[in-house]
């Protein structure tokens, strides 16, 4: 009996272990070693994920579906996101009123010259504040922060009357000489990414060159503008999306006859349809421009989607070498 006893203890005992031990194998999948780790962790954050994904394509889906309707399609209400038909017309319609090869040059042009005279100086600016021993240094460098906190539209008006005076309106120039001078659109922001970026960089560099005999100039230039790269990336995307969105001041400086593709937009609807145009009260849209602008919105926002979907392993480690993630 006791031997019968002892076995059945053993079996017992041998029992909770091998239910423990998948418990905890059990409790290791499901939940982790971390936090992270575990299947329901990575379920929810894939769950997560894919919310906020389709937050932001939502939009994109609504725009393209938008643009490939008919105008029964629109009227209907039983069509949602996918038309009975693809109606390429819209595009047609949309390439033709943009007039987009002379818009596409246009503002191309404006956001690529725009952009590299941003990187140019607001590269030697950040450097300036970032290594360089100077009067008044935090001063200046408070009044760029300010810049960057003063709503534009507060100088609309002063620099309107400034460019009046210099002859410099209906012409590129308003967009050119502030971006050579650091004080383009969002000028002061990257003038900060620029100094973070060179404040984390070691003397030691700068060191070695002047033991060498270099000037400041060939230092910068030659030495820490190319380590640089993911920074200058960083500030060119930036810059490159925000001067082809451009629509208020490009409207307000720039003459017709040299707009970019944010303010063709704006006046599509009256060179495509004239006074054809017909309002639909129920569905708070007009079904005969819809899907013209939505293809030309399409159309406009294509060619910066290329630039980041090309860029984008680049300006990923350049956004988390700048700081900005911090």
């Amino acid at each position: 009996m006791k031997m019968e006893d002892s076995i059945k203890q053993i079996r017992l005992e041998v029992t909770k272990t091998l239910s423990s031990r998948r418990s905890q194998q059990v409790k290791r999948v499901l939940l982790g070693q971390n936090v992270n780790d575990g299947l329901v962790a990575k379920l929810i954050i894939f769950v997560l994920l894919t919310v906020i994904a389709f937050l932001y394509l939502q939009p994109i889906l609504e725009m393209i579906s938008t643009s490939l309707k008919s105008v029964p399609d629109l009227i209907d209400p039983l069509v949602q996101l996918i038309p009975r038909e693809l109606y390429w017309q819209n595009y047609i319609d949309a390439w033709d009123g943009l007039r987009y090869v002379e818009a596409f040059l246009d503002t191309i042009f404006i956001s690529s010259l725009g952009s590299l005279l941003q990187v140019l100086s607001c590269s030697i600016t950040g450097y300036a504040l970032a290594r360089l021993r100077f009067p008044g240094k935090n001063i200046f460098f408070v009044l760029i922060i300010v810049t960057f906190l003063v709503p534009p539209q507060i100088t609309v008006i002063p620099l309107y009357m400034i460019y009046d005076q210099l002859n410099w309106l209906d012409t590129p120039l308003v967009v050119f000489i502030p971006a050579l001078f650091g004080q383009g659109l969002r000028g002061a922001l990257f003038i900060i990414i620029f100094r973070q970026f060179f404040l984390a960089q070691p003397k030691a560099l700068e060191e070695a060159a002047k033991m060498d005999g270099a000037s400041i100039f060939r230092l910068f230039f030659r030495i820490m503008l190319p380590l640089a790269g993911a920074a200058s990336l960083v500030v060119f995307l930036f810059s490159f999306v925000w001067y082809w969105n451009m629509n208020s001041d490009a409207a307000m400086f720039l003459s017709n006859d040299f707009t970019p593709l944010s303010m063709r937009l704006n006046s599509l609807t009256a060179e495509l349809m004239g006074n054809e145009v017909v309002n639909v009260g129920a569905y708070g849209k007009d079904p005969v421009s819809e899907g013209p602008k939505m293809a030309a919105a399409f159309l406009i926002i294509m060619p910066p989607l290329i630039v980041y979907l090309i860029a984008q392993r680049w300006f990923t480690e350049g956004i988390e070498r700048t700081g900005l993630v911090e």
